[in-house]
C-alpha cells in the first residue's frame, strides 16, 4: 500500500489577540495550509517537480521547510549545535533536488517533528528575546517569526502552482 499525506486541519483566525499570539497563529496557519496543499497525494505526486522549468516539488518544500524551522528556530535562536537537514555545502539544494518518493512518509514526519521542537524551543521566549547571528547581528524572536511567515508564504505560493500541475487542484 502507497503512503499518502494525511488531511489536516488549519487553525482558525484569531483577531483580537496579544502579538505574540498573532505571529504564533499566523505561522501555525502557514504551516499547516503546506501540509493541506499536500493532502490525499501520495508519495510519488509528491516527489514529482510537475513543472519543467523548476527543481520544486511539493515533497522539497516539505525538506526544505524542515530544515528552515531548525535553522531559525533551534540554530540561530537557541544556539542549538545541529547538523543542517538534508543540505550540504557541496549540494545546497539537496533539499530540493533529492527527494525521493521512498523517504516521503519520513521525510514529512521530519517536517512535524522540527515543527513541534521549533514550537517548544520559543514556549517560554518573549518576541522581545535576542539571539546573535554568527556575523554579529542581533535579532529578536519577533524577527523568526516574520522570517518564517513570510518564508511559508512564499513556498505556499509555490505550492498552489505544484498542486494544480500535479492534479489540478485549485485553492486547496
Amino acid at each position: 500500500m502507497t503512503w499518502t499525506a494525511p488531511e489536516v486541519s488549519r487553525p482558525s483566525d484569531i483577531l483580537i489577540a496579544p502579538e505574540a499570539d498573532h505571529l504564533r497563529n499566523v505561522l501555525d496557519w502557514h504551516r499547516a495550509t503546506l501540509l493541506h496543499k499536500c493532502a490525499g497525494l501520495d508519495a510519488e505526486q509528491l516527489a514529482r517537480a510537475p513543472l519543467a522549468f523548476t527543481n520544486l516539488s511539493l515533497l522539497g518544500l516539505l525538506r526544505h521547510m524542515a530544515k528552515v524551522e531548525r535553522t531559525w528556530f533551534r540554530v540561530l535562536f537557541r544556539g542549538e549545535q545541529l547538523e543542517t537537514l538534508y543540505s550540504t555545502a557541496d549540494w545546497r539544494d539537496a533539499d530540493f533536488e533529492g527527494t525521493d518518493p521512498a523517504s516521503a512518509q519520513a521525510d514529512y514526519a521530519v517536517l512535524i517533528e522540527e515543527t513541534e521542537l521549533a514550537r517548544k524551543a520559543v514556549a517560554t521566549a518573549s518576541t522581545d528575546d535576542t539571539f546573535t547571528f554568527p556575523d554579529e547581528d542581533v535579532a529578536s524572536l519577533r524577527y523568526v517569526y516574520l522570517q518564517m511567515i513570510a518564508e511559508y508564504a512564499r513556498h505556499n505560493g509555490h505550492a498552489d502552482m505544484l498542486r494544480q500541475a500535479i492534479d489540478g487542484a485549485k485553492g486547496v
